[in-house]
Formats: structure tokens, C-alpha cells, sequence
């Protein structure tokens, strides 16, 4: 059977702004799958993430919010200091449970619920970052079939985060973010 890509997650801590706004700016405003992305942030500081996207994106940067629906178009953050949760009605639950890799919002958190959800059909990306938190999510998306692409760690401003995911699932594809870019250009129904 055929991999649709319904979903696409993508986290990073130091340096994943920057890699993230540099992907991201190149998608159509129409893009046709729901983008989340998990950046590491301080929890005691809201900080305004949406502000940082919005007059850099052609696709709307949205903080999520418990029990709202995943659409195209959107690129959902993830809020300081909540998990990030997917239901199998592909709605968002927000959990304050304990930190995961020193981390609320934690990448492997959302992108192990959104493994058990979607499966095959999603793509998880792991960017630049000074933890490992991420890894054990890519594995998670790898093993349900989904497609794994993480950033060259020459490239990131921190390579910690793309050679721990690197170590844990040898067969993930690496590429610059040009190529993370190219690559999720080639998903988008034309």
C-alpha cells in the first residue's frame, strides 16, 4: 500500500527556529498538509512564537489549543511549558505531565502520539537542537513506517539532537535544509 503523508512533525531546540523559518518559508499558503512543530522553550515564559512566523510565512503560524482539529495550511506550534498530544480524531490534547528530556513541550512526546495515530502516513523531522529529545520520536515514527528525515549535523547550529537521532535510526534520511525543503515541496498536492 501506497504512503500518503498526512502529517507532517517537526522539532528542534537551539538553532531550530532559524532552520525551521528557513523550510518553512518556501511552502505555498495552500500547502496541503498540517505542519507541528515542537520547539524547545522556556517554560516560564510564553514568549510569542506566532509573532516570530507570522510575517515570515506564507502558510498560518497558529499556537495550539486543547481539542482543535488539524487542517492544511497551518503550521501549529507547540505552547510553552504543555505536551503536545494528538487524538485519533486528529484533535490536540495539551498534558502537563512530568518533563520529558528536561523538556514541556517535549518533540518525543508529540511525535510518538502522532506515530501511534498516523503511522505510515506522516513524516517526522528532527532540526538542530542541544538535547537528545527527539531521538526516541524519530525511532517511534521509523518503526510505525512513517518517513524520517533529519538535518545534516554539519549543518545545524548544534548537532546534538541530528547525530543522537542519527545514532538510533542508522537508515534515517539526512539531508540540508534545502533538501527538507525540496522534500516537503514534493508532498503538496498540486
Amino acid at each position: 500500500m501506497e504512503k500518503v503523508t498526512q502529517l507532517i512533525v517537526m522539532g528542534g531546540s537551539w538553532g531550530g527556529i532559524q532552520a525551521s523559518l528557513h523550510i518553512l518559508k518556501a511552502l505555498p499558503a495552500n500547502y496541503s498538509v498540517p505542519i507541528i512543530l515542537v520547539l524547545h522553550r522556556l517554560r516560564n515564559n510564553d514568549g510569542n512564537l506566532e509573532s516570530v512566523f507570522k510575517n515570515k510565512l506564507a502558510l498560518v503560524p497558529h499556537e495550539i489549543e486543547e481539542k482543535e482539529r488539524l487542517q492544511p495550511g497551518y503550521v501549529y506550534l507547540a505552547p510553552a511549558n504543555y505536551h503536545v498530544l494528538l487524538e485519533k480524531d486528529h484533535t490536540f490534547s495539551l498534558d502537563v505531565s512530568d518533563l520529558e528530556n528536561y523538556s514541556r513541550p517535549s518533540i518525543d512526546v508529540t511525535f510518538t502520539s502522532a506515530a501511534d495515530i498516523f503511522g505510515k502516513n506522516m513524516t517526522g523531522i528532527l532540526l538542530s537542537g542541544a538535547s537528545k529529545d527527539g531521538s526516541s520520536g524519530i525511532k517511534s515514527i521509523y518503526e510505525k513506517g512513517g518517513n524520517v528525515l533529519v538535518q545534516d549535523p554539519s549543518e545545524a547550529e548544534v548537532n546534538t539532537m541530528p547525530l543522537s537521532a542519527i545514532q538510533l535510526v542508522p537508515s534515517c534520511t539526512v539531508l540540508n535544509l534545502a533538501g527538507i525543503q525540496d522534500y516537503l515541496l514534493s508532498l503538496h498536492d498540486h
